[in-house]
């Protein structure tokens, strides 16, 4: 049933030919690269010019347990994070996010003529949304609902298709579609019609790329704060993410390069095919490994190193967060802080805080575990390097930016936060910020390179 839904849009990709646009397969092998905007940048419609770092930080700590509580749930439940079934139903199964929870927004089209969309980029969803007319009930959104009747290239996924049981529950429309309620975690939720349409992309290039005959969610019915944007497009590990149904025609591969927090207006890049390949001597790569729900970006982490002070072995419990698969920590763009055991959170603590002589102090927050008061250190603390070290031989080395965040003046905190009440471990984008990183889901296989990812 997957091969049946890459073939389709394979051909899809093949026939396109228009003047105005490229199809995606005449940039060989799917290579373009789109714009990223993280929430707090000025192009950003989530941007606040009254908001502080102490603020921004603040909301970026809750968005991290947010969203960390929703994986543990889909985990632990043991479920993917979208069917197909009614609002009402007493089993909703949770997305991997939250209503309000998001990282990096993107702009695309939709539809012939085609109409702007800015939505949600999530590593942690597979299905693409957006909202639609007629809607009984739709959170506001600043740009006009897309109108599918006004679209010649929209159509309608009928309930028999095989692209209908690609979630995890088949239910009917009155006119046979093929229906879906996307539930979140904090009660909210999207209801509408899997589809098929034609999307377009600007690429950094300047040429616009079309993917017609993709598989989204046109929502006819939502409830919650979904102040982000106009939907979410799902990068997940899923059969109907984008990259999922872009399959060969980008060689199954993306990447992603976040500059660090401090240049939220720097612009990040999203690529994809050949434009997504990773390499250098500085590079290293680990094994993507299967897990459950398949949405989510499995990795296993062998130990932690910090500094001259030698590793930290990761505690085997791990394991056992994740339902004993052989991963035991997900690689997440969109969670800001990284989750790990509280038995090894404790021992990297413990030697970052011998490796210093800046004394501790408690954290104003109230969530890290160590702090340090740096005002001694004239505006120039050195701290420690720390380096996850991923199976297959691969240590991914994190600087200061990467580890610590600046809580209060001359108050600096390490940024790693306990799983265990959570059951999930999480490698978050602070620390991924200034590394190319690259997924290549044929091979199965993460590659990370250092990178200056605000001039790339």
């Amino acid at each position: 049933m997957v091969s049946s839904i890459h073939s389709s849009l394979a051909i899809s990709l093949l026939i396109l030919s228009t003047t105005s646009f490229l199809p995606l397969s005449a940039y060989g092998a799917g290579g373009f690269s789109v714009d990223l905007i993280h929430r707090d940048s000025p192009r950003s419609p989530l941007s606040d010019s009254s908001s502080t770092p102490s603020s921004r930080l603040k909301a970026a700590i809750e968005r991290s347990f947010s969203r960390a509580n929703y994986f543990g749930n889909a985990i632990q439940r043991n479920i993917p994070s979208v069917f197909a079934s009614s609002p009402s139903a007493s089993d909703n199964l949770y997305s991997g996010i939250s209503s309000n929870s998001s990282e990096y927004l993107m702009s695309f089209y939709v539809g012939s003529p085609a109409k702007e969309v800015l939505a949600i980029a999530d590593t942690g969803s597979d299905l693409i949304w957006i909202q639609c007319k007629p809607c009984e009930q739709c959170y506001p959104q600043t740009i006009p609902l897309f109108d599918p009747q006004a679209s010649s290239t929209y159509k309608v996924v009928s309930c028999k298709a095989d692209f209908c049981s690609a979630l995890s529950r088949e239910s009917c429309g009155k006119k046979s579609e093929c229906e879906y309620t996307y539930a979140y975690g904090d009660g909210s939720f999207v209801d509408g019609f899997l589809s098929t349409e034609t999307l377009s992309f600007d690429s950094t290039s300047g040429r616009r790329v079309q993917v017609p005959s993709t598989l989204f969610g046109c929502t006819h019915l939502s409830n919650g704060t979904f102040s982000d944007g106009s939907g979410i497009v799902g990068l997940g590990g899923g059969q109907l993410s984008l990259i999922r149904q872009l399959g060969s025609s980008i060689e199954s591969k993306f990447s992603y390069c976040l500059p660090a927090m401090s240049q939220s207006s720097a612009t990040s890049r999203l690529n994809f095919g050949s434009s997504g390949f990773v390499s250098g001597s500085n590079s290293i790569s680990t094994p993507l490994i299967s897990g459950n729900p398949d949405t989510f970006y499995f990795l296993h982490l062998d130990q932690i190193s910090v500094g001259a002070q030698g590793s930290v072995l990761v505690n085997p419990s791990m394991k056992a967060a994740i339902n004993a698969h052989q991963g035991n920590i997900i690689i997440d763009s969109g969670t800001p802080l990284t989750f790990i055991d509280n038995e090894t959170l404790q021992s990297v603590a413990n030697k970052v805080a011998s490796s210093v002589s800046f004394p501790k102090v408690a954290d104003p927050n109230g969530v890290f575990n160590l702090c340090l008061d740096v005002s001694g250190s004239g505006g120039d603390a050195k701290l420690p390097d720390i380096t996850f070290h991923f199976s297959g031989g691969a240590p991914v080395v994190l600087h200061e930016y990467n580890t610590f965040v600046e809580v209060a003046e001359n108050t600096l905190c390490l940024a790693l936060i306990s799983s265990d009440h959570l059951g999930v471990n999480i490698f978050g984008n602070i620390a991924q910020q200034n590394f190319h990183i690259g997924y290549d889901l044929r091979a199965m296989k993460l590659t990370v390179a250092p990178a200056d990812c605000a001039n790339m």
